[in-house]
């Protein structure tokens, strides 16, 4: 089967190697720009050798970043991304508080001056993560109003010692981890309205820290796996504040405490959502020590998951959650909390490393796996969801899953963690839509429709918008908005799957034919109404996962194919089919918030007829109208199809445990009649089949 076109553009070995080149210095530094005004270049990193002198980034005893997220608010969505919001919040996001147990006001423990109550941990943070950037995002009044009344709750929570919130104690020690949460809400809050308590709060907060023995500091699973989170929140204390080289000391103190993920060939756990989460622990402490060692170990955890239970399209892994040895097959599936976890990781990796692998990676999740975790109206969601799954109810599928219970279910109490954490998902992914650089520019780091407000060059502020339909269309336009003409740095990413993009400024090509996995550095004296055209052109291709029975998956550009199956809706009630740590407020009404079994209506086990040559060959791009609500994320909505030819493989069932059966040795034998079939893309497919066997 030739597969080169593939492998050389979208292979993990391939991508894995690229990437461990990154220590590449950049084309042109910041001084050369000034002389250099007009000059467009291709780099493989962002200029880091200056400092931004408008946005706060990394201090000197620090790493430099190469690219630095903008405050909450710089970035204002439109068109589909915008709609996810506005999805979001008419829906489970924005009413979770109503309906949730753990958002409850009464007795809450995240209300209570000193942290006494009910509902204490992870729930009320993780959902109030996503739930508060979300209105500072959208400037809804209703939703930040609300968002205060948790924040101020929390900031008049803070003891003479400096802890502040919940005291949660297991074997006499203090957990941590839903602290490390809400410092995360209190940063974006911070970045929103400069709330002058926050940072005197978190050096208290941190001081307390500090003098913990290390006997007592992260010994619950939890907060150990997870203590980059608070690497993190380190961090960004010490780049805003000043004198406070404890901090580091600190971090020292975090990371010792913090479970390997250093290790050349395992992992310290096998938890989905603790891999997303945390395999950028050691990336985040390279900021600190400058070792290329502990940038490597992030792209090896990257790595090991992946040849061992990533061999499947969507760009997540097989871990239900917790992978297992032998249960690899594309049937597997990962939490909803861990594709938002993996988004953010990739998001945050990008801004360390200014490795355009990282927004690649970010988008083939936020495109293909997360939307068909969630309903279409964002009102109910789904715990585990696979790349192949042709059936989701409300059946027990242990042990064919790593879970008892009604895990495939579409239900608004899909369990306690995902029902909350879901809501990072997409307001993250819209404040890293773009970002600044230290040569005192902007980068376009993830492709959508977006207007950014950011100071440049010598301090002028300037507006750029992004306007154009990808990831289902090829062409991405940068009207630029600016007072007088200033000089800055415009950076493009080219994804590593595009070959021959091309860009034009004003109509006029500029540059073409420009390689993958790199960035467009466009300097020049931008006007007033210059539009930069940026053209990436999506060439379908094909992916051989010969660790998987040597099955395929079909690509164009970013995003991944499933089959069309006919989904049957069966409403069901929410008490009924929740899962078994879902807890309803009283007063919450189960009408308004239905659950969904969704049910093949068609075959779903079809093979896909293809001999390895050219794909163009054998699948055929079907282009639609745009949505006129902006959501191509259904399969009545989807603006690209392919047809494709397929046999349906008889013997290819529904097992013993009412899941999709594991995949047949490719190639099959089948002596059915080869049918023309339409394939979608994988996001809009709740029922799908991604990873296909190939029939003679």
């Amino acid at each position: 089967m030739v597969l080169a076109d593939h492998l050389r553009k979208r292979s993990l070995v391939y991508l894995l190697l690229l990437v461990f080149g990154m220590c590449a210095p950049p084309v042109l530094s910041a001084q050369n720009d000034k002389k250099t005004a007009g000059e467009i270049t291709v780099v493989k990193r962002p200029d880091n050798a200056g400092t931004n002198r408008f946005y706060v980034s990394n201090q000197k005893l620090l790493q430099p970043l190469y690219l630095v997220k903008l405050p909450v608010g710089s970035i204002k969505p439109h068109g589909w991304l915008l709609k996810y919001l506005e999805l979001q919040r008419d829906g489970l996001t924005g009413h979770l508080g109503e309906i949730s147990a753990w958002l409850s006001k009464k007795d809450n423990a995240w209300l209570s001056k000193d942290g006494s109550g009910e509902y204490g941990w992870e729930e009320v943070p993780y959902w109030l993560k996503g739930y508060a950037n979300l209105g500072y995002i959208l400037n809804d009044a209703k939703i930040i109003n609300e968002a205060r009344t948790w924040l101020n709750a929390v900031l008049s929570s803070q003891r003479e010692d400096g802890y502040f919130g919940p005291m949660i104690l297991k074997n006499g020690k203090p957990d941590l981890w839903g602290n490390m949460i809400m410092l995360w809400c209190l940063q974006s809050w911070y970045e929103y309205s400069k709330d002058e308590r926050v940072l005197p709060f978190m050096e208290k907060y941190f001081r307390w820290q500090y003098n913990l023995p290390d006997s007592m500091l992260l010994k619950d699973y939890w907060e150990n796996s997870r203590g980059g989170d608070n690497l993190v929140s380190i961090y960004w204390l010490y780049n805003r504040t000043k004198g406070n080289d404890w901090l580091l000391k600190l971090a020292e103190k975090i990371h010792r405490n913090t479970a390997d993920w250093r290790q050349p060939d395992n992992l310290p756990n096998w938890h989905n959502v603790n891999i997303a989460q945390c395999f950028r622990e050691p990336a985040t402490y390279y900021l600190q020590t400058g070792n290329k060692s502990d940038l490597d170990a992030t792209y090896n955890n990257f790595r090991i998951i992946r040849d061992r239970f990533g061999n499947v399209p969507g760009g997540m892994f097989g871990a239900d959650e917790n992978a297992r040895k032998g249960y690899t097959d594309p049937r597997q599936g990962v939490e909803t909390c861990g594709m938002v976890e993996q988004m953010a990781s990739n998001e945050i990796l990008a801004g360390i490393t200014g490795d355009p692998f990282w927004a690649d990676h970010a988008e083939e999740i936020a495109f293909n796996t997360y939307p068909a975790a969630v309903m279409p109206d964002f009102k109910a969601l789904r715990y585990i969801t696979s790349p192949n799954m042709a059936i989701s109810d409300s059946k027990n599928h242990h042990p064919g899953i790593d879970n008892n219970g009604p895990f495939l279910m579409m239900n608004p109490f899909s369990s306690r963690c995902c029902q909350h954490n879901h809501a990072q998902g997409w307001p993250y992914y819209s404040e890293h839509v773009f970002m600044a650089t230290l040569d005192n520019g902007v980068a376009a780091v993830l492709y959508c429709e977006a207007t950014v407000k950011a100071k440049v060059g010598n301090g002028e502020e300037v507006e750029i918008e992004s306007r154009g339909h990808y990831p289902f269309d090829e062409t991405m336009s940068f009207n630029v908005h600016t007072g007088k003409n200033t000089v800055f740095p415009f950076y493009l990413r080219v994804p590593a799957w595009c070959d021959g993009a091309q860009v034009s400024i004003n109509g006029k090509v500029v540059k073409q034919s420009i390689e993958p996995s790199a960035y467009i550095k466009i300097v020049r004296r931008w006007k007033n109404g210059d539009k930069v055209q940026l053209t990436l052109p999506m060439k379908l291709s094909v992916t051989q996962w010969a660790a998987n029975k040597n099955s395929i998956s079909v690509n164009r550009g970013p995003l991944t194919y499933s089959l069309k199956i006919k989904e049957r809706y069966v409403r069901a009630d929410s008490k009924k089919s929740a899962i078994g740590d879902s807890k309803w407020q009283e007063n919450a009404d189960p009408e308004k918030w239905p659950s969904y079994e969704i049910l093949p209506a068609s075959a779903w086990n079809y093979g896909l007829y293809y001999k390895g040559e050219a794909p163009a060959s054998f699948f055929k791009v079907v282009k639609k109208q745009w949505p006129a609500d902006d959501f191509p994320f259904s399969q009545e909505n989807v603006p690209i199809t392919l047809t494709a030819k397929g046999k349906i493989i008889p013997g290819w069932k529904v097992d013993q445990y009412g899941l999709t059966d594991t995949l047949p040795q490719s190639p099959v034998a089948a002596d059915g009649k080869i049918e023309t079939i339409e394939l979608i893309p994988m996001g809009a497919a709740r029922l799908r089949i991604s990873a296909f066997p190939v029939v003679n």
